[in-house]
């Protein structure tokens, strides 16, 4: 997405900035517009990395597979294991934001993604493939979440709505350019070319920050909870590669072993944060009843995301025989969608209010990705691109109505801790979403006795997610008529 950010660039980012280099957290109001803008598409360079990687590379499985020697689906894995690491590290970005500095931990989260890269693009195996990947999502748990960290702090709440939109629409552009791209790639390269690709906008993302990102800290006081890190790490870790070792055979009995350790370590968590001052996941920010929903009615909306960019190209190359190239012009309908609604969402908030438009929005998207349970190979291929379309437009609006309202009635002070709360959560049920599909096509492939999913398979899997997705407009119908309208502007009336 193209934006003007020359002239004047300059004074935007010292406005946002005192003379020792670091932003005051309460100028934030008083930070001009074209100041976020800035730093939104600085920080927005990095979610572009992050998505193009995501995407291009789930075109990419079948193919991977066959050159690791290896399922599609047990590749699985190998996007866990990236979901997993960001779920793991993203709790201390706060933390490490606060005491080192975000610019700081922000440049050095994109190199070590970008090592992370390079490794991806030598492995020969899937257990490397899986560790790298792993230390490809320590980058990612970094980059993102204080990036963010530092436009909630740069931005009055009126400019909120507006300043997320500028921070997703640049990286929209990954999901519409990762499928064509990876079937490109695959096609007529080699898909390890879709790691190299990182290299050029990891470098590029780190001229920018160093240039025009703000050195905004927090409180670097704050104790470290090593405690905490431990064990919600340990939690966190052994629900994941649970709920992923359940989707395969003759795993059972490790996978009830490694749920029922994650469950008991969540427990003591929560024990131990009651009684920690500073922990570095806070359970007592659910209490705020717009985040406590945010989170909620996000992550059940986020499994079905998270799953969606996992059955669409297994199911167009495996159970229609799609080409990747054409699986990839397919599947980038979701994004181009998205990409249209973020225009709209701040004047549709505006007239009809959080509450109202995520309630439609969410019936709209989970009854659009029902619909893909839908698609046989004699479909035209127009009417699957329609669906699509529609199913992103819906969906990319509840994820800019859920990260806007979700920090609503957080105070400046708690702004660390409520990203890094909520992206955890985030990344998390992207995590349960893959899990799930995996779980489901591994299921009816073991009782159809096949060694692929069918179409059937698949119908089964599209329609479990999209009704979990759909389960999210109980939560949403609790929003107060007037939440957010500091940020939104609607009267809720």
């Amino acid at each position: 997405m193209s934006a003007d950010v020359g002239d004047g660039l300059a004074p935007a980012v010292e406005a946002v900035t005192s003379g020792s280099g670091k932003t005051d957290p309460s100028a934030a109001s008083s930070s001009p517009t074209r100041g976020y803008r800035v730093i939104a598409l600085v920080v927005a360079s990095a979610l572009f990395m992050q998505q193009l990687d995501g995407t291009v590379l789930t075109v990419a499985l079948p193919t991977m597979a066959r050159d690791l020697g290896t399922t599609a689906t047990s590749l699985s894995l190998a996007l866990t294991s990236y979901l997993l690491a960001l779920a793991l590290f993203i709790p201390a970005s706060g933390t490490l934001a606060d005491r080192f500095g975000s610019r700081s931990i922000f440049c050095s989260a994109i190199v070590v993604f970008l090592v992370g890269s390079i490794l991806c693009a030598q492995a020969a195996s899937l257990p490397v493939l899986v560790a790298a990947r792993f230390l490809q999502g320590i980058g990612g748990a970094m980059m993102v979440p204080v990036g963010r960290l530092v436009l909630l702090r740069s931005v009055a709440k009126e400019d909120m709505v507006q300043a997320l939109s500028w921070l997703v629409m640049p990286a929209l552009i990954g999901p519409i350019l990762g499928p064509p791209l990876g079937g490109f790639i695959v096609t007529w390269l080699d898909w390890r070319w879709i790691f190299y690709l990182n290299i050029p906008i990891g470098i590029l993302g780190v001229i920018g920050s160093l240039l025009l990102v703000p050195e905004v800290s927090g409180d670097s006081r704050a104790r470290f909870d090593i405690s905490g890190f431990f064990l919600s790490g340990l939690s966190l870790g052994g629900l994941l590669f649970g709920f992923e070792l359940a989707s395969r055979p003759g795993t059972g009995i490790v996978a009830l072993i490694l749920l029922t350790i994650g469950a008991v370590l969540a427990i003591a968590y929560v024990r131990h944060a009651r009684r920690t001052p500073d922990p570095i996941l806070d359970p007592s920010l659910m209490r705020i009843p717009t985040f406590r929903l945010s989170v909620i009615g996000g992550s059940l909306t986020r499994i079905t995301q998270g799953a969606q960019p996992f059955l669409l190209p297994l199911m167009f190359q495996l159970g229609f025989g799609l080409s990747a190239a054409k699986t990839g012009t397919i599947t980038m309908a979701g994004a181009v969608g998205a990409l249209a609604m973020k225009a709209l969402a701040p004047r549709v908030l505006r007239r009809w209010g959080f509450r109202r438009s995520l309630i439609v929005s969410g019936l709209v998207s989970s009854a659009g990705y029902a619909t893909c349970a839908l698609f046989r190979p004699d479909w035209p291929t127009a009417a699957m691109i329609g669906i699509l379309a529609l199913s992103g437009f819906f969906t990319s609006f509840q994820f800019t109505g859920f990260n806007a309202i979700a920090y609503a009635d957080v105070d400046k002070e708690r702004m660390s801790a409520a990203t890094s709360f909520y992206a955890t959560f985030q990344q998390l049920t992207l995590s349960l979403g893959i899990c799930t599909a995996a779980t489901v096509l591994e299921l009816g492939t073991l009782i159809e006795g096949r060694q692929t999913p069918t179409l059937a398979v698949f119908s089964v899997a599209f329609l479990i997610v999209a009704a979990i997705s759909a389960s999210a407009v109980i939560w949403n119908r609790r929003f107060a008529p007037d939440a957010g309208a500091e940020m939104s502007g609607h009267s809720g009336e």
